[in-house]
């Protein structure tokens, strides 16, 4: 499979009130063209807020796939600026549905490795002015994935840099299917216990479905990072 990048885009956070609350994002990325360097921990010139729920090795690359623009602009009733979802990397022919756990590509120097589904997060939210943002791209399935940096390098962060994958994961656990397990079909022992038997799973996914199979009442996978789902 091969795709392509329509966009790199960086950022670092900055401070917001909305309603006189005050919350501190890199949501707002931008694209850029040009060298950069991708590391461990994501590119070169990027940042995050909440290092809790974001970034690290696990999760340095956000990546969004372009395929899903008009829908959201349909929804919203507007037009969306590239790297809407604060995604780092804006990308074509690469979907959920396609893109398995475990997946790797090459870009540039580099090779990534798919790790886990983007969780939507309550900031979208404040950005959109849309309340239920983030459950709306959690019930549609269109949350993006994640990458870590399984071979460090520079790309040339430009329109059409390509992505190559270069191995399936034998599993076949696409996106689509590990967001079902962790949002929906969350009695779905046999295919908790497949998703865990991927190495590439990301550590806080690990953690999650394993303390759903050890019946913990305190498993939070379902929850949207730092807001409230509805009902």
């Amino acid at each position: 499979m091969q795709a392509y990048v329509k966009a790199v885009n960086i950022g670092l956070p900055v401070s917001y009130d909305t309603g006189g609350v005050r919350w501190k994002s890199a949501i707002a990325k931008q694209p850029v063209n040009g060298e950069r360097m991708l590391g461990p921990e994501g590119l070169e010139g990027d940042g995050q807020a909440d290092l809790k729920h974001h970034g690290g090795p696990d999760k340095a690359i956000c990546v969004y796939p372009f395929e899903h623009y008009p829908y959201w602009e349909e929804r919203l009733g507007r037009v969306l600026p590239v790297a809407a979802f604060g995604e780092n990397l804006t990308v074509n022919g690469l979907v959920e549905t396609d893109v398995c756990i475990g997946d790797t590509f090459a870009l540039g120097e580099t090779i990534v490795q798919v790790s886990q589904p983007r969780q939507p997060c309550h900031k979208l939210a404040k950005r959109y002015g849309v309340p239920d943002m983030a459950l709306w791209v959690q019930e549609t399935g269109r949350t993006g994935f994640y990458f870590r940096v399984i071979q460090t390098g520079s790309i040339q962060a430009d329109p059409g840099l390509v992505l190559r994958r270069l191995s399936a994961d034998p599993a076949g656990i696409s996106v689509t299917c590990a967001n079902q397990l962790m949002h929906y079909n969350k009695e779905d022992r046999d295919g908790i216990r497949r998703l865990l038997d991927v190495e590439a799973l990301s550590a806080s996914w690990r953690a999650t479905f394993e303390r759903r199979l050890e019946g913990n009442k305190e498993d939070t996978g379902a929850r949207l990072n730092g807001s409230v789902k509805r009902g």
